[in-house]
């Protein structure tokens, strides 16, 4: 777990600075380069999103829209009550509305009267932003870009098709789950849940008495989600501890795990039914993160969520990156990629890059 982060907030701030630091410092010094600006990407439970419309009448009078029309329309979405602590940090348009057709994606240069969007606004607690911005400022880096964790990771694993068709991925990191819905090339939903592998690890250590260390490594070892029938024989493991032997059967540990995955199943269950998406994703679920590493995650996906999943690893890497540990990170450099023009290392993508905006969370190996 990352220290001096909980749960995707910074709550140390000396000390991730310092670490940062440190990490900056090492990879200048293996690439002979300095480093003086990052991309960076913001997760936490304080981060929230609804949807909005915006109205304007086209202003031009030969009612061709400009990009005044869509700034001032996106402005407009933005017009809702927020608390005074929290903060709009991002807006996705969805789709645009002229004269009452629904469903454009790109309305510059056409003709009408009256133009609507339909939005999704994310907000986040001001002071936890500030907090995490400052962090790195503090390093005297710039910070070039920030991108809500889900999206970096969906930036490195999933394809074209499964954002065309409808897909969700599902981002399980230590301590937090991110979620992200996306159709017609488009984000329609995301949420970020307080809760992630690190929450399977103390239930572990809780259940059978032990450290957070000695957890960590029986959950690598000999976790699953669900035991085979098979393995539902009661096999007993058998650890050399500092005291005495701890002795647990496959079953036990298999229910420890699985009770947690499935109340993080059981969440995302609940996000997908409020946008009407229970059931109903063509492209399933891509399941990426440390989490993900746990086996038989993806066949218990499938059986909570009633949908094909898959487990994402970063895409467009040479050598192949087969763990689905490093999606954000690998979605941060390739979103640097697009942003900057670099398109010999990042695969093609329509719509999504120029959207990641003003976002952050920090990762630290």
């Amino acid at each position: 777990i990352s220290a001096g982060v909980r749960r995707g907030v910074v709550v140390d701030a000396s000390k991730v600075t310092e670490i940062i630091s440190q990490a900056v410092e090492k990879v200048g010094d293996e690439i002979r380069r300095k480093i003086d600006s990052v991309y960076a990407s913001i997760g936490g439970g304080h981060l929230s999103c609804v949807s909005s419309r915006g109205l304007v009448s086209v202003s031009r009078a030969d009612q061709k829209i400009s990009e005044e029309d869509i700034n001032r329309v996106l402005q407009a979405a933005q017009a809702i009550s927020l608390p005074s602590n929290k903060e709009i940090i991002e807006v996705f348009p969805k789709e645009f509305i002229v004269d009452g057709e629904k469903g454009i994606k790109e309305v510059l240069g056409m003709q009408g009267v009256r133009l609507e969007a339909e939005v999704l606004v994310l907000s986040c607690f001001s002071p936890f932003l500030k907090n995490t911005t400052q962090t790195i400022l503090n390093t005297g880096l710039q910070i070039n870009d920030l991108i809500l964790a889900p999206l970096a990771g969906a930036r490195a694993v999933l394809t074209p098709r499964e954002r065309e068709l409808g897909v969700a991925i599902l981002d399980i990191g230590a301590g937090t789950t991110g979620l992200a819905v996306f159709e017609e090339e488009t984000l329609v939903h995301t949420a970020i849940f307080p809760i992630g592998s690190g929450n399977i690890t103390n239930d572990i250590a809780i259940c059978l008495k032990t450290d957070i260390e000695t957890a960590e490594k029986i959950k690598i070892e000999f976790g699953t989600c669900f035991l085979s029938r098979e393995g539902k024989t009661g096999k007993q493991i058998r650890i050399e501890a500092d005291e005495e032997p701890l002795i647990f059967s496959k079953k036990f540990l298999s229910e420890i795990i699985e009770a947690r995955v499935s109340e993080i199943f059981s969440l995302v269950q609940k996000e997908l039914k409020k946008i009407s998406r229970a059931k109903l994703l063509p492209a399933g679920v891509v399941l990426t993160g440390g989490g993900a590493n746990l086996p038989k995650i993806r066949e218990l996906c499938k059986k909570e969520l009633k949908l094909p999943s898959r487990i994402g690893i970063p895409r467009g890497f040479f050598p192949a990156l087969e763990d689905p540990s490093l999606s954000t990170v690998c979605g941060l450099v390739l979103s640097g990629a697009d942003f900057e023009g670099e398109q010999k290392f990042s695969l093609p993508q329509k719509g999504i890059g120029a959207k990641l905006k003003r976002i952050f969370r920090i990762f630290i190996p």
